[in-house]
């Protein structure tokens, strides 16, 4: 009988680690339904939530983050690994893994540590144009190096063996036909007929930068019968958004002739209705939706988030500006009057959101998933499942 597969996954922190690991997990299950597969992170992180939510074990470590503005904290940081690398070590050993994965974002480190201590096989992934600290770090405890943009080849030790398989994304996007799903999606969000409709998404959390111009914008069209804007807030900035659009009159309870101009929702569980609604996106240039919007085919308005290390988000935004297919606007540019400028027109020219819908190149992101599978299954030593899975 074949030992059933035994994968770790280090992610956690914000999404746009944690939902293409949870991509991967999928594509794993895909591969081997018995395969057994669990998440080390933290208790920090929006792994806690998640992770289990999805039906996937999550073991906890001790980690500190690899940021600067630590200050003298930072010098904890090599006990801090060393710490968590014998935790995850720990589990690795009661999950009888046969290979780990570190999907970036600090909660990983410890995972790919703990490989190096327990004589495991390890993997990384790295999803942004200029790769996080943590994969900096971790690249040189592994022979096995996959990015989603070959830019990042540049910015990792031994990144000429990388492979680029691009960013696993949940199968759900990777199949998404917008045309087929779309009236589905404006049922499901209570689109007002003949609307044409802007999604707001500043991430898992949400984006306070982008949510003020989002507000600042239905105050201007609140007497507009034809633009729609659903606002993705996160859950902390909920209730306040909602009090500001009903005060400005564009909210479901404001004083406005044509019903309500925009609504706020605290995430969006359904990211593949989410974008077969819209006609055009706001959003932060995080690595995984840079990827969604590249395979979705949505034109979209990009702000990168203006702290993220070595401004990672502004590479990644370039990916889809370069090629035609989404505007880059500075975070300290973003307001209602700026995008009232750029999106108006472009609502107004449905011909040219189409053709940028068409310009970014979806590149590996449909089957990235997939072929991070692949990889991994090859590594856990798993021959049998890999040629039926990769035939």
């Amino acid at each position: 009988m074949r030992t059933p597969l035994s994968v770790v996954i280090g992610a956690g922190g914000t999404g746009g680690h944690i939902y293409p690991g949870l991509a991967l997990a999928e594509a794993l299950r895909r591969a081997d339904p018995d395969a057994v597969i669990s998440f080390i992170g933290t208790e920090r992180g929006l792994e806690t939530t998640l992770i289990p939510a999805a039906g996937y074990r999550l073991h906890t470590v001790d980690m500190i983050p690899f940021d600067p503005a630590l200050g003298a904290k930072r010098f904890l940081l090599p006990a801090a690994l060393l710490r968590s690398g014998a935790q995850a070590r720990s589990v690795l050993r009661t999950q009888q893994a046969q290979v780990v994965v570190g999907m970036g974002g600090y909660p990983s480190a410890p995972a790919i540590v703990g490989a190096k201590m327990a004589g495991l096989p390890s993997v990384i992934h790295e999803s942004n144009a200029v790769p996080g600290r943590a994969n900096q770090f971790a690249a040189r405890l592994t022979e096995h190096l996959t990015v989603a943009f070959d830019a990042s080849r540049a910015h990792l030790s031994g990144g000429q063996r990388a492979r680029t398989v691009g960013m696993p994304i949940s199968a759900s996007l990777a199949s998404l036909d917008r045309p087929a799903l779309r009236e589905e999606a404006r049922r499901a969000f209570g689109i007002p007929e003949g609307a044409r409709v802007v999604l707001f998404n500043g991430g898992s959390l949400g984006a306070a930068r982008l949510t003020a111009a989002a507000v600042g914008l239905a105050a201007r069209w609140r007497e507009r019968g034809d633009v729609h804007l659903l606002i993705k807030t996160g859950p902390a900035a909920l209730a306040e958004t909602r009090r500001k659009l009903i005060d400005a009159g564009a909210g479901a309870d404001g004083h406005h002739r044509r019903g309500p101009v925009a609504q706020a929702v605290p995430y969006l569980d359904r990211m593949d209705l989410a974008y077969a609604v819209a006609d055009l996106v706001v959003c932060r240039a995080g690595s995984a939706t840079i990827a969604e919007l590249a395979t979705t085919g949505v034109p979209a308005v990009l702000v990168p988030y203006p702290h993220a290390p070595g401004d990672h988000q502004t590479h990644n935004a370039r990916v889809l500006s370069d090629a035609g297919a989404a505007c880059l606007v500075p975070d300290a540019e973003t307001t209602a009057d700026r995008l009232a400028e750029i999106v108006d027109p472009l609502l107004a020219d449905p011909a040219r959101l189409a053709v940028m819908g068409r310009a970014a190149d979806p590149g590996h992101h449909a089957r990235a998933a997939d072929l991070l599978a692949e990889t991994v299954i090859r590594l856990a030593g798993h021959p049998t499942t890999a040629q039926e899975f990769t035939s």
